[in-house]
């Protein structure tokens, strides 16, 4: 732990004081990655949790396909509830622009961009989230699983993972970073306990990176992009908003309780 501290204090000064470039995001992201080597070369232990077994390729699907339909179904909400509006036409407009479409074919733009996120997208962000992953999911919830259970390993390492974020949530933001900093640690928490019971599952860090991954992109590179704000729309959208943290935790609760029913 005080290896992470160490390395994580330098990196988000980077990312605060210096510039907040993918180049030191990318360095900060990848100090939970080297505490956990820095640790097992330490203890002389192997990181078999890297390995890729049998069945990995159908919970990491699984895993992939919990954050498309717990942040699809709160944007619904969010739209229909009249908390924010759809569609950004200036934002599809980019879209159209960027794949070499004309301005006028947002349909065509909306569906292809989501597509290429969703999967191209999605594997772009894998490297820098392969850091964060190893620690947290490679490294800390195996270790906290000698002294607890399911549930407070998964409530635990989600504070931790929390925490983690606080100095950029902090200093970027603004006014409302208090409030951020609470609906950022409800939604992770939750993430926590369903992506401990799919490394538990799996005995291995891959169906949480693609979990990882696919909620990160579809809450900042899909739904958010395309969601016009509106006054109360801060308060409820995007991974700083309260409605994703409630859905999050209906997933959390159901995997809570698989986890009990499978012994894990």
């Amino acid at each position: 732990m005080l290896i992470l501290i160490g390395l994580s204090a330098a990196a988000h000064f980077a990312v605060i004081a210096l510039s907040p470039s993918d180049l030191y995001v990318g360095a900060l992201m990848w100090c939970p990655a080297a505490a956990a080597f820095v640790t097992w070369k330490v203890r002389g232990a192997s990181p078999s949790i890297l390995s890729w077994r049998p069945g990995t390729g159908k919970l990491a699907l699984k895993a992939y396909l919990v954050p498309v339909l717990y942040v699809t179904t709160a944007y619904l909400l969010i739209w229909s509830l009249g908390m924010a509006d759809f569609p950004n036409g200036l934002a599809i407009e980019n879209w159209a622009a960027e794949l070499g479409l004309a301005e006028t074919n947002q349909p065509g733009a909306l569906f292809l961009m989501i597509l290429l996120l969703a999967l191209i997208g999605v594997l772009n962000a894998a490297p820098t989230i392969i850091g964060e992953e190893i620690g947290w999911r490679g490294l800390l919830i195996w270790e906290l699983r000698k002294l607890f259970s399911f549930g407070w390993v998964s409530i635990i390492s989600g504070l931790i993972w929390a925490c983690w974020h606080y100095p950029i949530i902090y200093a970027y933001g603004g006014e409302d970073a208090f409030r951020h900093i609470a609906f950022f640690t409800i939604m992770i928490v939750g993430m926590s306990v369903i992506m401990t019971y799919f490394t538990f599952k799996s005995g291995n860090i891959w169906p949480a990176v693609t979990l990882h991954c696919a909620n990160n992109v579809y809450i900042q590179q899909i739904f958010t992009p395309i969601t016009i704000e509106t006054e109360v729309s801060a308060f409820w959208a995007n991974e700083y908003g309260l409605m994703i943290p409630i859905i999050v935790w209906i997933s959390a609760i159901y995997f809570w309780r698989r986890a009990r029913l499978e012994g894990l």
